[in-house]
């Protein structure tokens, strides 16, 4: 198993990249993909002409948090960022969590196909009757 380590990590390298190089790229990555959640943020909201926070937002947010994370734990090791970013993944995984659930609660109205709101009794679309949901 000595091998497998030595090919992985030799003289400082993994796969023969600096280990200085690979963390630095994994920490402007996880900065690059957390600021990238402002662009789609605001995109989303320039679009729409209302604040809206889109499902992308909350992916972006918990890839490039989780990045930072492993940056600050495998190469910075400094408490003040490893503390910034160790528990801000459990708001953007609870965020998602309910976007699946109330996205899953939409019903398809029989008449015209659209998808409506959870506890809706009418399409707002073309006006069907919608039938009950049971649990």
């Amino acid at each position: 198993m000595e091998w497998l380590t030595n090919m992985l990590r030799h003289d400082g390298k993994i796969f023969g990249v600096d280990w200085i190089v690979f963390w630095t790229a994994i920490g402007w990555l996880g900065n690059s993909v957390f600021f990238s959640r402002f662009v789609v943020q605001w995109y989303a909201t320039e679009k729409r002409k209302q604040v809206v926070i889109p499902v992308l937002f909350w992916w972006l947010s918990l890839t490039g948090s989780l990045l930072l994370l492993l940056y600050a734990l495998f190469y910075d090791k400094h408490h003040v960022i490893i503390f910034a970013y160790l528990f801000t993944w459990i708001p953007y995984t609870r965020n998602l969590i309910i976007h699946y659930r109330h996205k899953k609660a939409h019903t398809d109205c029989p008449s015209c196909g659209r998808n409506c709101p959870p506890q809706s009794n009418f399409c707002s679309n073309c006006g069907a009757r919608l039938s009950p949901v049971t649990s």
